[in-house]
């Protein structure tokens, strides 16, 4: 088969024409993706890059696990949580509960469908409205824990440097995370403590808006895991502190993931009541 001079030239610089099409979308990406707001939002973005995006997450389709939240005291919950990542979908089953809906007896379980919330008691329906805001509480709390670090890219958020800080022979960058309020109202505000060894937040501030705690933060220390190529802070020790994270001498609130698996096959509908 002959071709043309014409034809061939018409090829090269339409080759030549998409393969500069494609460069501008990288070069447009790339530019995007790397424009900060601050120092602060460009070191959430390196922090992110190393223990792995939300995108990341979703290439997982899901997770289960275990979650054990234990207290001072010796009371604690146990669960085993099933999320979907695209959709934040989120189940717990609660076979201990002496810290969440301890009056109800048995094995409790919590759902977020995407549409709303539900409760079941050993099986059975309840619509106790006082329980299930504790249920509005848990799932999308318990689900942002986990994806928190992912999620730390998300639109609408704000961040703020706010200088160096030596603590106990480590250096830190810390770095201040607050979020879009709607109709005034209050809105948890992240303080992240970074290594400037590791690049990773192995401490931060943080408060519940949601329950009033807002003035005297609460600390939380953080110990990671890889597991299937992402860091996961799995281990978890917090207490109240001040906005200096000097912390208190209350003893610590325990909580640890155990047996994490991704990729388990959940569809919506296990999600649903």
């Amino acid at each position: 088969m002959k071709f043309s001079v014409i034809t061939i030239l018409a090829i090269s610089l339409c080759s030549i024409s998409c393969n500069n099409k494609e460069q501008s979308r990288a070069s447009n990406a790339k530019t995007v993706q790397e424009t900060f707001q601050n120092k602060g939002h460009e070191l959430i973005y390196k922090m992110v890059k190393k223990v792995g995006n939300y995108n990341d997450l979703k290439d997982k389709k899901d997770v289960i696990y275990t979650y054990t939240y234990e207290t001072p005291d010796g009371k604690a919950d146990i669960s085993t949580e099933k999320y979907i990542f695209d959709g934040e979908l989120s189940y717990g089953e609660y076979k201990q509960h002496q810290r969440t809906l301890p009056k109800l007896e048995g094995t409790i379980e919590q759902g977020n469908d995407g549409k709303g919330y539900w409760l079941k008691q050993n099986g059975e329906v309840l619509n106790d409205t006082t329980a299930l805001k504790r249920v509005a509480f848990s799932r999308p709390t318990n689900f942002y824990w986990f994806a928190m670090f992912q999620k730390l890219l998300d639109p609408g958020l704000k961040y703020e440097y706010l200088g160096e800080k030596e603590i106990e022979d480590k250096s830190y960058d810390i770095v201040k995370i607050s979020f879009e309020s709607e109709n005034n109202r209050p809105t948890d505000i992240y303080q992240l403590y970074i290594n400037k060894d590791s690049g990773l937040s192995d401490q931060f501030l943080f408060t519940v808006a949601d329950f009033g705690i807002i003035e005297t933060p609460l600390l939380m220390q953080i110990e990671y895991e890889k597991v299937d190529n992402l860091l996961i802070p799995t281990k978890r020790l917090y207490k109240r502190s001040t906005w200096d994270a000097d912390v208190s001498d209350d003893p610590w609130i325990k909580v640890n993931w155990t047996n994490i698996k991704f990729d388990n096959g959940l569809k919506q509908e296990d999600f649903l009541i």
